[in-house]
C-alpha cells in the first residue's frame, strides 16, 4: 500500500528534479569562469557583437548590424553628432571643398523633362556647344523622363569623377534629331557666394549661402570688386546660411576688426578654451557693416554676426538667429565612414553661448522653428521668451540676450502683407517658377541680347507678364480673383521678373529685382545711413 502510495509522487518528483536540473544547467552555463562577469563595461558593446556574431540563432551580418546601431548611440547625445556612412561621405566633402565632377550644367526638370537652366561658363559642357534652353533627354541610353523623375537620379547620371566619360542626347528647339554629346567630366565649382553688386551708391551687397573651403577667397572677390565701384558701406546677407567651416568664418570677420578684438571662443568638458582675436591684417575695417540674419542663420553665421554685434562693428538686422552653436570633430574611420563628434561650444566675444537648448530631444530641438512662428516670433519680437535671461554686455555696454542664437539689434518681421489665397495657391504648386522657366525659354534669343537688370527692367515695362502669368496660372487651374490680385499683384509680379532675369543672365539679374519686395533688405539699406561707431545708443529692439 504504501509502495503504491509512493509511486504517485514518482513523475512529480521526477519533473520537480528535471526543471532543477534545466535551472542549473543554465546558471552554471551563465556563470561559467569561475563566477567572472562576461566583460567590463568599457567593452560591454564589443561583448555584445560577439555574443551576436558567435552564438546568435541565425545567420546575420554584424558590419550591418553596427551601421544600423551607431546613429541610434548618438542619438543619445546632442542633434549634431552624427554618423556618416562611407557612401555620403564623398557627396559631404564636395559640399564643403566646393567642387564635384560633372558636366556643368544647371538644370530643371520641368513638364517631365530635363531643361538645363544654365550652363557653367568654360566647363565641358560650355566647350562643347550645350546651350541653355536644351533639353537633356538620355545619359549613356537611359531616358530621362516621366513623372517620376527627381533631381537625385539626374544627378545621379551626371555626375562622377573627373575625366570619366557620359553620353548626352540634347534635343534643341528648331531640330528634329538629337544631338549626342560624349562629355568628359570636369571639375565643377559650388559657389558659397551667390551674388555681390552695388545695390546704391556708396552702398555694397554680398550674400554668403554657406563657408566652405573656399568661401573666404569668393568673398574677398566680392568684396573687392564693391570696393573697386566705390563701396563705403557693405550689407553681409547670411540669410538661410548653415555655416560650415570655422576657419572661413574667423577669416572674413578678422577683415571688419581691430587687432586683439575677440572673434569667438570655444570650450567644451574635455577641450580647454580656445579663443580666436583679430590680427590687425583687415583690410575693411573703416567701413560700414550691417549683418542680415533670419530664422535659418546657424553656426559660422552666428559667429560672424555674433562677433560683428559684440564689438559694435555694425548692425544685425532681421530675426533671431538658429541656434546651433556646438563645435564638431570629423573623426574618419578606415572603411571611409566618418564620426562628427560635437566637442565643445562657441561662445560670441560678449560670453554668449549660442547654442539653444536640446534637452527635450532632436525632434523638439528641430521643431522650435515651426514653435516660435506658432508663438509668433516671426511677427514680434516681444513674443520671443528667452530661456537664459542673462543680460551680456557688448565692447561699448549696449546690452544683448543670451538663449539660443543672435538676436538682431533690428528686428524685421515676416512679410506677409502680400500674402492672400491666390498667392498660396500659387506657390503651393510652384507656378511662378515653372512659368519664369517657360517664358524665359520660348524668348530666349530676345532676351539673351539683355545683359544687365535695367534692360531687364526696361524690356518689363513693354509686358504686362502679370497679365500673361494670370492667363497661364488659369489654365494650371488656379483661377483668378482680383481681390487677391490686386493684394498680392507687387509680391508676384516682381518674383516673375526676377526669376525670368535668372534663367537669362543668373543671380547678377535675380537680386537687384527681388530686393524691391524684400522688406530686411530695404531696412537694411536704411541702417547703412546710422554709423554705429557714432550712435551706439541708437540700436533698439522693435
Amino acid at each position: 500500500m504504501k509502495s503504491t502510495k509512493f509511486s504517485v509522487y514518482i513523475p512529480i518528483l521526477l519533473a520537480v528534479a528535471l526543471v532543477a536540473g534545466i535551472l542549473i544547467g543554465t546558471r552554471l552555463t551563465r556563470n561559467s569562469g569561475n563566477n567572472m562577469p562576461l566583460i567590463s563595461k568599457s567593452g560591454k558593446l564589443e561583448a555584445i557583437i560577439d555574443l551576436i556574431q558567435n552564438s546568435y540563432v541565425d545567420s546575420i551580418s554584424t558590419d550591418t548590424l553596427v551601421e544600423n546601431t551607431i546613429p541610434q548611440l548618438l542619438k543619445n547625445l546632442d542633434p549634431h553628432t552624427a554618423y556618416i556612412p562611407a557612401k555620403e561621405m564623398v557627396e559631404v566633402e564636395e559640399e564643403m571643398r566646393g567642387d564635384f565632377g560633372g558636366i556643368g550644367v544647371q538644370f530643371s526638370i520641368q513638364n517631365d523633362t530635363v531643361m538645363v537652366v544654365d550652363v557653367i561658363s568654360g566647363g565641358p559642357s560650355s566647350k562643347l556647344g550645350i546651350l541653355p534652353g536644351d533639353r537633356i533627354v538620355t545619359v549613356n541610353d537611359t531616358l530621362l523622363a516621366g513623372k517620376d523623375l527627381k533631381n537625385e537620379k539626374v544627378l545621379s547620371k551626371l555626375r562622377g569623377e573627373k575625366g570619366t566619360k557620359v553620353n548626352v542626347g540634347i534635343k534643341r528647339k528648331g531640330f528634329k534629331e538629337l544631338f549626342d554629346f560624349e562629355i568628359t567630366r570636369g571639375e565643377i565649382p559650388i559657389y558659397s557666394v551667390d551674388v555681390s553688386y552695388m545695390i546704391e551708391t556708396g552702398t555694397g551687397y554680398i550674400k554668403v549661402s554657406r563657408f566652405g573651403e573656399k568661401t573666404y577667397e569668393e568673398f574677398m572677390s566680392g568684396m573687392e570688386k564693391l570696393h573697386q565701384q566705390g563701396m563705403k558701406n557693405v550689407i553681409v546677407d547670411l540669410r538661410g546660411n548653415p555655416g560650415g567651416y570655422l576657419n572661413a568664418v574667423i577669416r572674413m570677420v578678422n577683415e571688419f576688426l581691430d587687432k586683439g578684438e575677440l572673434i569667438v571662443y570655444t570650450e567644451g568638458n574635455s577641450q580647454k578654451r580656445k579663443t580666436y582675436q583679430a590680427d590687425s591684417r583687415g583690410v575693411y575695417r573703416d567701413k560700414g557693416v550691417v549683418v542680415l540674419i533670419d530664422d535659418f542663420s546657424a553656426s559660422a553665421s552666428e559667429i560672424f554676426a555674433g562677433a560683428i554685434q559684440d564689438n559694435d562693428r555694425g548692425w544685425i538686422v532681421g530675426r533671431r538667429s538658429f541656434g546651433k552653436g556646438l563645435v564638431q570633430e570629423q573623426i574618419p574611420f578606415s572603411d571611409g565612414s566618418a564620426v562628427r563628434l560635437t566637442v565643445a561650444r562657441y561662445y560670441t566675444p560678449s560670453g554668449r553661448c549660442i547654442q539653444k537648448p536640446y534637452d527635450k530631444g532632436t525632434d523638439e530641438y528641430y521643431k522650435d522653428i515651426m514653435d516660435r512662428a506658432i508663438h509668433g516670433e516671426f511677427q514680434k519680437a516681444d513674443s520671443i521668451k528667452y530661456k537664459d535671461t542673462v543680460k551680456y554686455k557688448t565692447l561699448a555696454g549696449r546690452i544683448v540676450y543670451g538663449g539660443g542664437g543672435v538676436m538682431p539689434d533690428y528686428f524685421i518681421p515676416a512679410d506677409t502683407l502680400g500674402y492672400s489665397d491666390y498667392y498660396l495657391k500659387i506657390t503651393q504648386k510652384g507656378l511662378v517658377y515653372q512659368f519664369a522657366l517657360d517664358f524665359a525659354d520660348s524668348k530666349r534669343s530676345e532676351l539673351s541680347k539683355l545683359t544687365s537688370t535695367n534692360a531687364f527692367e526696361s524690356y518689363f515695362q513693354k509686358t504686362n507678364i502679370l497679365d500673361l502669368f494670370v492667363a497661364f496660372a488659369d489654365k494650371k487651374g488656379v483661377k483668378p480673383n482680383q481681390a487677391d490680385l490686386k493684394k498680392s499683384s507687387k509680391i508676384i509680379d516682381n518674383q516673375i521678373k526676377a526669376y525670368v532675369a535668372r534663367n537669362i543672365i543668373g543671380e547678377e539679374g535675380f537680386y537687384p529685382i527681388i530686393k524691391n519686395i524684400d522688406k530686411t533688405l530695404l531696412e537694411a539699406i536704411e541702417k547703412t545711413k546710422i554709423p554705429i561707431q557714432q550712435n551706439l545708443t541708437s540700436a533698439v529692439t522693435k
